[in-house]
């Protein structure tokens, strides 16, 4: 069996597009930060984080070497499709130029952040789905995956959101260990149960007491990423080792994603996120090397 095909984010160096985050560290920091530890391969970050020419953002990837595979994209799928077309039209094409391999959607409110939402009608959920098929199939033109992610704060967060979608779309989940599990669904049960549905994974651990205090709408999800409800991989309480059997044993080999949601102070450095992110490593090294001996 292959080794895991492990990836960066920048969104663990506190990198999100969210106004009013936190201290955002450039790329000039967080490139080598990750080189450092050894990852070869990122996810871009948030619109304009890196340069928008195709060229200078591989050279500035090559640079570190890193290799592209892809970005996040939160769009009002519900409202206005043709804005939401014309910005995943653009955004497709900046990826396949590039050389990445997948578009990971979600389901945005139309509003800055995620700490509300609004429930959607019937008719704005199958507008929801509609462009989402949409924007899979522009993605498909520049050669791209679509799946789409399951996040806080968006449209489809709950397990019955999560449930609904698979059901009324063909696209794939982007599998995000800790967005699920925040929202009421366990990522174990979800991966085992829709194997063939897994297009995409971002692996996050979640301390759950905090977790369900987000759940139960006592505490914004900002507010929850700042008093550590995220935490390096096995640290937490979601079973890392548990989703990584079940989807290599259903024959995934795509991309794992390190994606630890941090906001930093002004004044923070790269040294807690890259400690954090060497631990994570070490767990999936180890998660591995557990794999590789009862093969023996």
């Amino acid at each position: 069996m292959t080794e895991l095909r492990i990836a960066a984010a920048p969104i663990s160096w506190g990198v999100c597009e969210v106004p009013a985050w936190g201290y955002v560290l450039d790329a000039d920091t967080v490139l080598p930060a990750m080189a450092a530890l050894g990852l070869t391969a990122t996810e871009f970050g948030p619109p304009g984080y890196l340069p928008t020419a195709p060229a200078e953002l591989r050279a500035k990837l090559a640079a570190h070497g890193l290799t592209p595979v892809g970005g996040f994209l939160a769009l009002a799928l519900h409202r206005e499709p043709s804005a939401a077309l014309a910005t995943a039209r653009e955004t497709a094409a900046l990826f396949a130029a590039t050389g990445a391999e997948v578009l990971v959607l979600a389901a945005a409110t139309g509003e800055d952040g995620y700490d509300a939402r609004v429930p959607l009608t019937d008719h704005e959920w199958r507008t929801l789905i509609d462009t989402a098929a949409s924007i899979a199939d522009i993605a498909a033109e520049h050669g791209l995956r679509t799946t789409l992610h399951p996040h806080v704060g968006t449209h489809v967060e709950t397990e019955a959101e999560v449930r609904r979608f698979l059901a009324d779309s063909d696209l794939d989940l982007c599998l995000d260990t800790g967005h699920l599990a925040i929202g009421g669904t366990d990522p174990v049960a979800l991966a085992r149960q829709y194997p063939n549905r897994i297009g995409h994974i971002h692996l996050k651990d979640v301390r759950l007491a905090i977790a369900d205090e987000v759940r139960s709408g006592r505490m914004e999800y900002s507010r929850a990423v700042r008093e550590g409800m995220y935490v390096p991989l096995g640290r937490g309480d979601v079973d890392i080792a548990a989703l990584v059997h079940a989807v290599r044993a259903a024959g995934y080999t795509g991309w794992y994603v390190l994606e630890q949601d941090t906001a930093l102070n002004p004044g923070d450095t790269a040294a807690g996120p890259d400690r954090d992110t060497e631990v994570s490593l070490r767990h999936l090294a180890e998660i591995g090397a557990e794999q590789a001996s009862t093969r023996i």
